[in-house]
């Protein structure tokens, strides 16, 4: 997770994507050598020399300024996830979390104010979610939603580890590619913003030595922001519903955010309601 190799790895990403004619540029006659734009092109467009640009790409232009971090964006059409992953790129400290020590760090603590609002919202499910998806806390319901999630086996409660590396997590969730891709996404995302993070450097290197599908979704450099959005699952005892879901940042606490499932209609009330009652007799599996 070598910074300077990130921002190249991203910028050449964004312009295998395109095509000249998708950026006014005349077509080009014979077969090109590379997919997408050419470096000399991204450079015309942008505005800056292509020595600078190759300087970019290479990891070797420190401290880019703002605009030319617009017209890059502006010329590889990034949208506005991807152009706030461009400037933590460029501008993050030119250092290597591969210094970090070889056993994973302990996970940051929860103050018991957390745990006590956690316990507060019992009738929907809410945990509070570190940078490196570690679950940090969560409610009774959130472990009934998610069955599986503490399993000793896979280490740490973490959602990513979850996802890539339980076998239940499949069936958990119906549209599981379009979770691993939304799950990578974020990763991404987070460790261009919380650089420092070793626990999230760790948890890339474990997924990336024990999931061929991890390895894939994180060589396509698509970044993703998780603030809202709605989740299926198919529940092993309450079948299927679907969930809307907020995350509320705690800048306070570490960079932690409060993540809180609602019910939009009245399946997922049923459901969460049977959840509940399913989580009160003490049932951990089915």
């Amino acid at each position: 997770m070598d910074p300077a190799q990130e921002l190249g790895a991203f910028l050449r990403s964004r312009r295998a994507q395109l095509t000249p004619q998708a950026t006014g540029l005349p077509p080009t006659l014979g077969r090109r050598r590379v997919p997408g734009l050419r470096r000399e092109e991204v450079a015309e467009l942008a505005g800056v020399s292509l020595v600078y640009y190759v300087r970019l790409e290479q990891g070797r232009a420190a401290n880019p300024s703002d605009a030319v971090l617009e017209a890059l964006a502006r010329v590889l059409r990034l949208g506005p996830t991807e152009r706030t992953h461009l400037r933590d790129l460029a501008r993050r400290p030119r250092t290597r979390l591969a210094h970090v020590a070889p056993s994973e760090p302990q996970p940051p603590r929860v103050r018991p104010g957390l745990r006590r609002l956690l316990d507060a919202v019992g009738a929907t499910p809410a945990y509070v979610l570190a940078p490196s998806m570690d679950v940090l806390a969560a409610n009774d319901l959130a472990h009934a939603l998610v069955p599986g999630l503490a399993d000793a086996s896979f280490g740490p409660p973490n959602i990513a580890r979850h996802i890539f590396l339980c076998t239940s997590a499949r069936d958990l969730y119906p549209q599981w590619p379009e979770v691993a891709r939304q799950t990578v996404g974020f990763l991404r995302f987070a460790a261009a913003r919380h650089a420092d993070d070793a626990r999230l450097c760790h948890l890339v290197a474990e997924l990336s030595r024990c999931s061929n599908e991890f390895r894939e979704l994180w060589a396509a450099q698509e970044v993703r922001e998780k603030t809202h959005g709605t989740k299926t699952f198919t529940h092993p005892v309450v079948g299927r519903f679907t969930l809307t879901y907020e995350t509320l940042s705690l800048p306070a606490e570490d960079s932690q955010a409060l993540v809180v499932f609602t019910a939009p209609d009245s399946t997922a009330e049923t459901a969460l309601r049977l959840l509940g009652s399913w989580a009160a007799t003490g049932l951990s599996a089915v």
